[in-house]
């Protein structure tokens, strides 16, 4: 039969698994009152039980609450809380025929975060609609195209478990966009530019048209040859629109222009190339896209586009603009990345600092997890904000089940325990993860030569070192005092973890803002392979990176 300390130990068990690792002082009381009428006399011993007892068990890790929990043979229901439904997008609207989407980055640099929601929203809208998705480099500008990132976009969308149907490469259809030039002026709904930029805008901004837009189209034609042999700035193909219209920046806008610049893929072959908004439109119709989901910020894009959609007297197909996706402390600017690794600032698209899904993946986050919080954002036109305690919230979901547990120790403080008895050297079997003895166990030689964290003996007259020994801190030594894990509770000693000397490994860990913990793990880590997810106990859940004669992790989160 439990005595009051054990029945008030373990509802205070119970109410911190439910609540993250903090139990809660009064909730516990109301359990134990609820639950345990025969204690209700002793109310008041119950209240100043229980203090202590919270301040007890919060102390220990949520892991070792559970295996707690465990040992007293109770189960919570749904530890971690119940399922929660599988988060679905809303439906599309307008669905006529087979849906046909389009994921289409600039490849001037790997992908970040905020283009994981396009990607993964396209997707998973694909795949709901059984239609088709095209991946479509956007390179039409060759000023800002870098010839890696063609290749690291496919990895980058291969680990998000993205697949393709199709893969367009816009340098490689210049002559259909010039044939929609030509028929867009044959139509008399472009003119060929050959106006000063600056006399252009004054112009513009007057709503008057320049004196080029009224040329014949045979004028337009022979221009459009022309134009071919002249030098950059000296003239555009400008899409006729509504010259009073509210917004400058739509009147009259540019489809093609001159670039001097060679191009990574195809050279010199060309010198006139398209803007986005010019190649997006005639792409989109001719691949038959059927719904454009983009971010808000481009809805002045698509109102540019729908003028030379009724030029060619084609249907638009349906707009979806979604608000914007806020990030705090994350760079995602391409170019300033860019500018950052060639001055040394990163090491590279995959440092740690950066918010590219190579860092993010290089850091043990996984892919499901950025899938599940871009799907819970969706596609709402309302500005949505990011934190990344919420992806590591998704992300703990998933990697607690998979990753081994190992003892770390930063700043490590080597002892030799006195007065240690020779029957308790031994080696400690510790299982790689605690609800999984399956997968096999660590093999822990403990002979009273120990590291330990530095961090942990500030304040402690008492340590458990886990699954070993108690021991008492005297003259800035340790000297054994019991061995018994209800010996360490009744003193309410600091239970800690700790590496024997003998056969620990170097190992440093390097965390989000670059910092590299430098420390020693446990003998059995030498088995760890290169991208292995682990949870580094009391410390946090960490991806080996190297294993040579130091193992290097990536730290992830708590």
């Amino acid at each position: 039969m439990m005595g009051l300390e054990e029945i008030i130990y373990k509802y205070a068990l119970i109410n911190a698994v439910k609540h993250k690792g903090k139990a809660m002082e009064k909730a516990v009381i109301g359990a134990v009152m609820s639950n345990e009428p025969q204690l209700r006399k002793k109310a008041q011993k119950v209240l100043e039980e229980t203090k202590n007892i919270v301040e007890k068990v919060n102390k220990l890790t949520p892991r070792e609450q559970e295996e707690e929990l465990k040992r007293l043979g109770i189960k919570v229901e749904e530890k971690r809380g119940a399922e929660k439904k599988k988060k679905e997008l809303p439906p599309l609207p307008n669905i006529k025929e087979k849906v046909i989407l389009r994921f289409a980055p600039n490849p001037s640099g790997p992908l970040h975060i905020g283009h994981a929601r396009a990607a993964i929203l396209n997707h998973e809208y694909a795949k709901k609609y059984n239609g088709k998705l095209i991946l479509r480099m956007e390179d039409t500008d060759p000023r800002r195209v870098d010839p890696q990132a063609y290749k690291m976009i496919q990895e980058d969308l291969e680990w998000l478990g993205i697949k393709w149907d199709q893969l367009i490469i816009q340098s490689d259809r210049i002559p259909t966009y010039y044939d929609h030039a030509k028929k867009l002026l044959q139509e008399g709904g472009g003119y060929i530019c050959t106006c000063k930029p600056e006399r252009f805008k004054k112009l513009k901004d007057e709503s008057k048209p320049c004196p080029c837009r009224n040329l014949p189209k045979e004028e337009n034609l022979k221009r459009w040859e022309k134009m071919r042999g002249m030098s950059e700035g000296e003239a555009v193909l400008r899409v006729k629109t509504d010259l009073k219209h509210r917004n400058p920046a739509i009147r009259d806008w540019v489809g093609l222009r001159i670039v001097e610049e060679a191009h990574p893929r195809t050279g010199r072959k060309y010198r006139i190339y398209p803007t986005m908004n010019f190649a997006v439109t005639i792409d989109d119709h001719l691949l038959g896209i059927t719904h454009v989901l983009r971010g808000k910020d481009h809805i002045t894009n698509t109102e540019k586009q729908k003028y030379l959609y009724n030029h060619f007297n084609w249907e638009p197909p349906t707009f979806i603009h979604y608000g914007r996706l806020h990030m705090d402390n994350i760079q995602l600017s391409t170019s300033k990345t860019r500018k950052g690794i060639q001055e040394g600032t990163y090491k590279g698209w995959d440092d740690p600092r950066l918010g590219t899904i190579r860092a993010i993946k290089r850091r043990g986050i996984q892919a499901q997890a950025i899938r599940e919080a871009m799907i819970e954002i969706g596609a709402k036109i309302a500005d949505s904000t990011l934190s990344w305690e919420k992806i590591y919230g998704l992300n703990k979901n998933i990697v607690d089940e998979i990753a081994d547990r190992y003892f770390f120790v930063s700043d490590p403080i080597p002892f030799k325990i006195r007065n240690l008895p020779e029957d308790l050297k031994a080696t400690i079997k510790r299982p790689l993860h605690p609800d999984h003895p399956e997968r096999g166990y660590r093999q822990i030689p403990f002979n009273g030569r120990v590291y330990i964290q530095k961090e942990d003996l500030k304040g402690a007259k008492l340590l458990r070192l886990v699954d070993a020994v108690n021991v008492k801190i005297k003259n800035k030594d340790l000297e054994y005092h019991s061995s018994s894990l209800k010996e360490a509770r009744r003193h309410n000693a600091r239970i800690i973890h700790w590496v024997p000397i003998e056969g620990s490994i170097p190992a440093n860990v390097i965390m989000p803002s670059t910092k590299i913990i430098e420390g020693l793990i446990e003998p059995d880590a030498k088995k760890l392979k290169t991208d292995q997810l682990v949870q580094l106990e009391r410390f946090g859940f960490a991806r080996v990176d190297k294993t040579n004669k130091k193992i290097i992790f990536y730290y992830t989160h708590k």
